[in-house]
């Protein structure tokens, strides 16, 4: 089948031809006249290319191209949509539309559901003239009497009906459960339609206060756990893939402790778990904690809590933050059952670092005195090194010696990773980011931490501990904001393991 743009450009070419002979240039003029058919070719297949809005396809009687929802269909799913939310309506009443509309959304193919989108992003936002109007009259109370209920009226103005509509959604058992799915399926879109924008961020909006830690419930995890719940442990680990049962068993045994955040309108689907470790010092390797064989830690002398894996569970509610709350209330509940701990630290991957350095290695090679790019050369065998050189010398990380200066310079790059690289303020890598945001610091990199598959890929085997320190978070917090890591020492100092 033809293609519209090819279609177009046959019917301009006919077009052109048929032109009366008075309309034809002279020969010299042939580039000129065809570069400007060329453009009226692009500007039309644009214009045809161009999707239509909702108001649009709400107005128009056919189809178009690869619009999934016929105009027809579009306006019936709107009315059902604006019944949901209709003045007259209780809010018991609106729950039960919304679950009628979520039942056809179970069953819609994922065009069709884009369309709903659409529909929720144009057909239900925030009244631009009454907004326009409350905010003149906010800048002119200002500083008046008449500020505060000015306020009010500004705020109303900006609560769009959209925001009612996904508030009727949550009414039916299930309807929290379908719209943290529904998010998890619209946010790899957003780049590709940024129509949808709105949608993302009123549902984020939503999510952050339905989902604040005050509704939360801290729940341990532990073998005795119904196995339904053991099993989503087992599928939403992210960190250290879980092997088998007896994998998961080592992970709660008695010497570990298991944590989830749980929200009442999700009561068996944990929103974030923490693994933790009860050991007598801070742990440098993963090995021995996911070691099922090891014989469980004598508990009586545990003085440090290590974190060894925090994941999230629900992609639907990205940028809601649970992470900071949840280690507080692990921290205090492992304080309140061990009272001779006193150390708070995490095992952490290093994700981004080996992409990283696959693009700044050169730079980081740059920064070495003569004599240490000497060596480099001398141990990569070419002089003076060069970033693919020392790339290639670091495909067997866990082969180099300890005074390989290979070694050593890997080390360094990774120390300068953590503790020097900002974008936008804050650390480039993402569990960084997270932990540093929390109050910790950098303590110490350890060599050969991971030695999995995985940990190679993400970081060369490399782990660090991010250390809390409870004194000294809000200090780390003030760090970060100004722009400086909080580390244990200099980045020589982080490369001693």
């Amino acid at each position: 089948m033809n293609t519209a743009p090819e279609w177009i450009a046959r019917s301009v070419s006919r077009l052109r031809s048929a032109a009366p002979a008075s309309d034809n240039k002279a020969p010299g003029d042939k580039p000129a006249r065809a570069a400007a058919d060329k453009a009226n070719v692009t500007d039309v297949v644009a214009k045809v290319a161009a999707p239509r809005s909702t108001n649009e396809r709400l107005a128009a009687t056919l189809r178009r191209g690869q619009e999934a929802l016929s105009p027809r269909a579009l306006r019936r799913l709107l009315a059902d949509l604006q019944e949901v939310v209709a003045p007259q309506v209780s809010e018991i009443e609106g729950g039960r539309r919304a679950q009628g509309v979520a039942q056809w959304y179970a069953a819609a193919e994922p065009e069709e559901r884009r369309d709903m989108w659409l529909l929720l992003c144009e057909q239900f936002a925030p009244d631009a003239t009454r907004f326009k109007s409350a905010r003149q009259r906010y800048e002119a109370a200002a500083g008046t009497a008449e500020e505060g209920q000015a306020e009010i009226s500004l705020r109303r103005a900006l609560v769009s009906p959209r925001t009612r509509l996904l508030q009727r959604f949550a009414v039916f058992p299930e309807g929290m459960r379908f719209l943290v799915d529904m998010r998890a399926e619209l946010l790899p879109l957003l780049k590709a339609d940024k129509r949808l924008l709105a949608l993302d961020a009123e549902l984020e909006h939503l999510f952050s206060t339905w989902f604040d830690v005050a509704f939360l419930e801290l729940r341990r995890l532990s073998w005795d756990s119904p196995a339904s719940l053991i099993e989503k442990l087992i599928k939403y680990e992210a960190v250290h893939d879980i092997r088998s049962w007896a994998d998961v068993k080592n992970r709660l045994d008695s010497d570990r402790r298991c944590y989830g955040f749980f929200h009442p309108r999700l009561p068996n689907e944990p929103l974030i778990f923490v693994e933790v470790a009860l050991v007598d010092h801070i742990s440098a390797s993963i090995t021995p904690l996911l070691d099922e064989a090891a014989a469980p830690a004598d508990l009586a002398k545990a003085t440090t809590a290590i974190f060894y894996s925090i994941s999230n569970t629900q992609n639907g509610l990205r940028g809601v933050s649970f992470g900071d709350s949840l280690i507080k209330h692990v921290v205090e509940t492992l304080n309140a059952e061990f009272p001779r701990l006193r150390t708070f630290a995490t095992l952490s991957p290093i994700p981004g670092f080996r992409s990283w350095l696959g693009k700044h290695a050169g730079a980081m090679l740059e920064k070495l005195d003569d004599k240490r790019r000497a060596e480099l050369g001398r141990a990569v065998g070419f002089e003076p090194p060069q970033a693919a050189h020392l790339l290639t010398a670091l495909e067997k990380p866990l082969d180099l010696e300890p005074r390989s200066p290979v070694r050593q310079m890997l080390l360094e790059c990774a120390a300068h990773y953590l503790a020097r690289e900002l974008a936008e303020g804050k650390p480039v890598d993402p569990v960084a980011r997270f932990h540093l945001g929390n109050g910790a610091r950098v303590e110490r990199l350890n060599w050969g931490g991971d030695p999995s598959a995985k940990g190679l890929k993400q970081s060369y085997g490399l782990m660090v501990n991010y250390l809390y320190d409870l004194k000294r978070i809000d200090k780390h917090r003030g760090l970060l904001a100004q722009g400086k890591i909080p580390t244990s020492g200099d980045i020589e100092s982080l490369c001693r393991n």
